[in-house]
C-alpha cells in the first residue's frame, strides 16, 4: 500500500506523524482543500509525464496549470501525461495520491516556482485521501528534486 510506503519513508526525515488521512477523498485539489480546509492554490499537486522512457514529476501548486511552451522549453519535448496505469506502474502511487516520496529511483522528481509563494504546502501521501503539510525546505529535502523549474502558468496574479 503507497501510504504505508509514505508513512515509512517520512518516517526517515521525522515527518511521518503530520500524514493526515480524511474519510473523504482529496483526489483532487479541490477535494483535498475541502478536506484540509485551506485554499486550493496550497494544494502540492503532482503530475506524471513522460519523456520517452524517462518518467518526470512535477509539484505545482493547485492554481497553477502546465504551460506547454514553457514545458517543451525547458524540457525539449511536448508534454505527454502518463496514464492512470502507467503512473501507478512507474510511480508506485495512484493517480489522486501521487506524490514525490517514496518512488523509484529512476523517477526524476522537479518542484515548480508556484510552490515559493507560501510558507507551507500539502502534497499527497500516497493514497486518494491523505496529505502531508510540510515547508517548502522540507519538501525540498524530502522530495530528492532535481531543480526549481517555471513551466506553470496561471498562478503569477493569483
Amino acid at each position: 500500500m503507497a501510504i504505508a510506503d509514505v508513512r515509512h519513508f517520512l518516517h526517515a526525515f521525522g515527518l511521518d506523524e503530520r500524514i493526515r488521512e480524511f474519510d473523504t477523498s482529496s483526489a483532487t485539489v479541490a477535494l483535498a482543500a475541502a478536506a484540509l480546509g485551506c485554499e486550493p492554490q496550497r494544494i502540492a499537486k503532482t503530475l506524471s509525464f513522460r519523456i520517452g522512457e524517462r518518467v518526470l514529476l512535477i509539484v505545482a501548486a493547485g492554481d497553477a496549470k502546465i504551460d506547454n511552451h514553457k514545458y517543451k522549453a525547458f524540457f525539449g519535448k511536448k508534454a505527454v501525461m502518463l496514464t492512470p496505469e502507467e503512473t501507478l506502474k512507474r510511480t508506485g502511487h495512484a493517480v489522486g495520491g501521487v506524490c514525490p516520496f517514496a518512488l523509484p529511483q529512476d523517477v526524476e522528481v522537479y518542484l515548480d516556482e508556484s510552490l515559493k509563494r507560501f510558507d507551507t504546502v500539502y502534497p499527497a501521501a500516497g493514497s486518494a485521501n491523505s496529505a502531508v503539510e510540510l515547508t517548502i525546505s522540507e519538501l525540498e529535502r524530502c522530495s530528492g528534486y532535481q531543480q526549481w523549474i517555471h513551466v506553470c502558468k496561471n498562478w503569477e496574479t493569483a
